[in-house]
C-alpha cells in the first residue's frame, strides 16, 4: 500500500500535538500491512462516502481515502473522541 505525501497542514497537526513519531511508524506499519490489528482500520460513516481511518494512537486517527487500489491520501488526522 502506498500512502501519498500529507499535506503541510496535517504535518503541523501532527507537529503540534507531538505526534510525528506515532504517525510515521502506524503509516510504515499500514504500508506494509493495512489490515494490522494495532491499527483498528474502519470504515467510516456513512459508509457509501468510503472514508476509511486507522488509528495513530489511542486518541487519534488518521482518515484516508483511496485514490486506487493500492495508493492512499490521508485527508485528516483528528482526535478521535471529539
Amino acid at each position: 500500500m502506498l500512502v501519498l505525501p500529507i499535506k503541510k497542514r496535517l504535518l503541523y497537526y501532527l507537529r503540534t500535538h507531538g505526534l510525528e513519531e506515532k504517525f510515521e511508524k502506524q503509516r510504515m506499519l499500514f504500508e506494509i500491512n493495512p489490515y494490522h490489528p494495532s491499527l483498528n482500520l474502519e470504515l467510516l460513516e456513512p459508509k457509501r462516502l468510503r472514508y476509511f481511518s486507522f488509528r495513530v494512537d489511542r486518541k487519534y486517527r488518521a482518515v484516508f481515502i483511496f485514490i486506487k487500489p493500492e495508493m492512499v491520501e490521508i485527508i485528516d488526522i483528528n482526535n478521535h473522541y471529539r
